[in-house]
This record gives structure tokens, sequence and C-alpha cells, in this order.
């Protein structure tokens, strides 16, 4: 089952847990029966409350499948989330003249019967998910580092439903228990039958070995699924493995002429939302700016160049986070001693980056896509991970698909692993996809300012 389905099923089981707590807190209160008009004239209050839990729940973190493995942290997270919003749900009510019901002592009841069903069905649902019943059993055919990634990032997240089941290969690497292996693709669908195999991961070219070929279409009546390790890596992890795809991937899944209504919806958006927030913000980059020229001498804002879509490049522009040196530039360290105490704030809540609603006007930059980089940081990259320039066929964004999967880190791994999110993003970009990575973003800061 794949995770946004897993995602899908508990949204519903909240919503029905939201409305089934409800109902026992009125069967409690009045006893005996719930009469019509009672249900009625609760129904419609507390629905107006309900539109904002399920966003409360996804920014405390809480339709992270991986919680499924972590019971305290599952427990923390729901605890924090149900306390804020009741609440929030509290202020509402009482702040409301329109609101008919005296909700104090109802509320109170509600908030203690909804936490124990919520953490009931959340148990229920963890334990369905991390259990062997759920689970969808797969075989690798060919082995290298992907395939060594993927099985120690499922080992890791039995939550997300697979258990590697065998591996063929006449390159294998040491044993895992609990794996079958064989070098060899000979009586393939006897072994797929045996080992009750749903699903079939190529890492191997079958259009080089007939063998492997012949092999497959054997198994061809077992009702299987065969796809490649290419778009199995990309399902499972949101990210492009560079290892695994060439010229020709790029040429088949970038083709802007596909996007040209997306370009033109998204740029509306960006032009819209940015407009908004700038009225909603400007009376607070004075005080911004007079804080930051308090604090520290120099200017309020900084100007970076940085390089844009098809190689353009312009002024990246950010409230000063740092003391004014004279210095040549060279990456922020973590606790960078040049950083002031209220940009350490400013980059925590990412204040820093409001003057950039300036570039998205301009067009040069948008609020999602891959983080734009200095053009001699980029020149440098270019010689050392391969397809690093192919990010640039997008306008780079406020945040992006991998800021929001990964922690900031100048390494040249983890510079490789935001390339392959920006990749995924890249190719799989849509409205619905840039709208969950604001979500996120909204979670990461709310999470970062918490710490």
């Amino acid at each position: 089952m794949k995770s946004k389905l897993k995602q899908i099923i508990l949204l519903i089981g909240d919503i029905a847990v939201l409305y089934g707590a409800l109902y026992l807190t009125l069967l409690l209160r009045y006893l005996d029966h719930v009469s019509q008009s009672d249900w009625t004239s609760h129904f419609w209050p507390f629905t107006q409350i309900f539109v904002f839990w399920p966003l409360i729940f996804y920014i405390i973190d809480l339709y992270n499948l991986h919680l499924a493995v972590n019971n305290a942290k599952f427990f923390q997270q729901s605890a924090k989330a149900i306390s804020i919003a009741g609440l929030l749900s509290a202020v509402y009510f009482y702040l409301n003249p329109n609101i008919s019901i005296a909700p104090k002592t109802n509320l109170l009841i509600y908030l203690l019967i909804f936490a124990l069903l919520f953490f009931l069905w959340r148990r229920v649902f963890n334990w369905l998910l991390i259990s062997r019943l759920a689970k969808e059993k797969i075989a690798f055919i060919g082995c290298n580092n992907q395939v060594k990634e993927l099985i120690y990032y499922l080992q890791k997240r039995p939550h997300l439903g697979y258990e590697v089941s065998m591996i063929v290969s006449s390159n294998l690497f040491d044993k895992i228990d609990g794996i079958f292996t064989t070098n060899s693709v000979k009586d393939l669908d006897k072994l797929v039958a045996k080992q009750k195999i749903s699903t079939i991961i190529l890492a191997a070219d079958p259009h080089q070995s007939s063998e492997i070929r012949t092999s497959l279409f054997a198994c061809l009546p077992l009702n299987i699924n065969i796809v490649s390790l290419p778009n199995f890596y990309e399902t499972i992890t949101g990210k492009i493995p560079i290892e695994s795809i060439n010229q020709m991937w790029f040429l088949e899944n970038l083709s802007e002429g596909r996007k040209k209504t997306f370009n033109l919806a998204k740029r509306v958006y960006d032009i819209a939302f940015a407009l908004l927030l700038l009225a909603i913000s400007a009376p607070f980059w004075f005080l911004i700016a007079f804080v930051i020229k308090f604090e520290s001498p120099g200017n309020a804002f900084f100007l970076s160049r940085r390089l844009g879509r098809n190689n353009r490049e312009f002024n990246l522009i950010k409230f000063r986070s740092m003391r004014v040196e004279n210095n040549d530039y060279r990456i922020t360290e973590k606790d960078d001693p040049r950083v002031t105490r209220f940009g350490k704030f400013a980059r925590r809540t990412r204040l820093d980056e409001l003057p950039q609603l300036l570039n998205i006007l301009k067009g040069e930059m948008s609020f999602i896509g891959p983080r734009p980089e200095r053009p001699e940081l980029i020149k440098d990259l270019r010689e050392k991970i391969p397809f690093y320039q192919e990010r640039l066929l997008v306008k780079p964004g406020l945040s992006g698909w991998a800021q929001v999967n990964e922690y900031h880190s100048p390494t040249i791994e983890d510079t490789l692993k935001k390339l392959q999110y920006d990749l995924y993003y890249i190719k799989n970009r849509t409205l619905y996809l840039d709208f969950a990575i604001i979500l996120k973003t909204i979670a990461t800061v709310f999470r970062q300012m918490g710490r």
C-alpha cells in the first residue's frame, strides 16, 4: 500500500474519531439519548473547529508514518497536537458570538474522550502498519549501490509496508538475515511463487540479458508487478537515483512543453501570494530593519549573487543575519559566531527570507523550487556531481522539496542528496506538490521554532 494512501486512511480515521468522540460526549452529557436538536446544535460549531484540527496534526507531524515505529515520539507529538487544538478551540468558542451552545464542560469532556479514542485508533493503525500482515514481499534482480541503499532504507522504515524477500545477482554483497539470495535467474518463476513475491525490481538491464528476459516472461502468469529500479527508488524515497539514470532519462521525463499550463498557473499564484504576504508583512519590515541595525552596524539588507533558471544571474535579497566583515565569503557553519542573536531567531523563523518576495515578484524566483546557489559554487559542483546543472531548468524557490526532506549540510554527499530531491521535484512538479511543500515548510518552521 502506497504511503499517500496510508496517510489518506489516517486522515479519514482521524475525522471519524473527531465525530465519534463528539457523539460519545453528547451521550455522556445527556445520559439517556442524544436528540436530533442536541446533535445539530453541537455538530455545526464543532465542525467549524474540526476543519483546523487535521491541519494542526499535519503541522505537528502526526501524518508522518515514521511515528508508527517510535512510540515515545508518537505520544509526545499527539499530546502536543491535542493540547494546541483544544486550546485554539476553546478560544474560538468563547470569542465567537455566533456560538449558541455553552461549550466549556462539553469541550473538556470531548477532549478527554477524543484523546482516548485517538490513541486507541492510532495504536491499532500503527500495529497494522508495521506487522507482517500488511507487508508486500519484493525481490531485486541485480545489485548495486542503490539496491543496498534501498534495502537499508526499507529495513529502517517498516511502516512503508515492504519486505525484501529475495535478491538475484551474480555480484552479491554480504548476505542479510531473512533475505533469500541466489546468483542465477534459473527457475525464477518457481522461486517467486515459493517466496510469495508480489513485486520484482529490476536493477539489472533485461535488454542486455536474454536469460533475464526469458525468466521474467515466465513470471507473467503469476500476476506480479515488474518495475525498474529508478521508478521504485523514486516512489519510495521521493528522490531520483543519479547513478541509475542517463541523458535519455532527462529527454523522456523533463519536457517543458508538458508544463506550460502549470507554469502559467504557478506564476499567477506566485504573484498573488507574494503581493498578499508583502501587504501583511510590510509594517514589520521597518521593525526588523531597526533591530538588525541596532544590534550590529551595516545595511539591514544583504544581497548575494545567485544563478537562476537557465543560468541567469540575479541578486537574492535577504535581511542581514550576520555581522558585516571584510573577509571573503565562507560557508556558514553550525553555531557560527558571525550570526547575531536576532539573526539566529530570523533564520529559525525564516524572517530573514521575507525580502525574497521581491525576487518572486520580479520573476527571478518562485515560492517553490530548488534553492538558488552562488555561481562559483555551482561551477565547482558541476564538476563533482553529475547532472547538477539540470537543477537550473526551473526557477529557484523560497523553499523546495529538498529543504523539507533534508537539513542543510555543505558536504558533497548531502549536496548529492539534495540534487536527487530537486530532480524529483522538477520531474513531478504540480500545484498539489507545491501546496504540500508549503505545508511541510510551515511545519518545519514551527518545529524549528520549538527547539
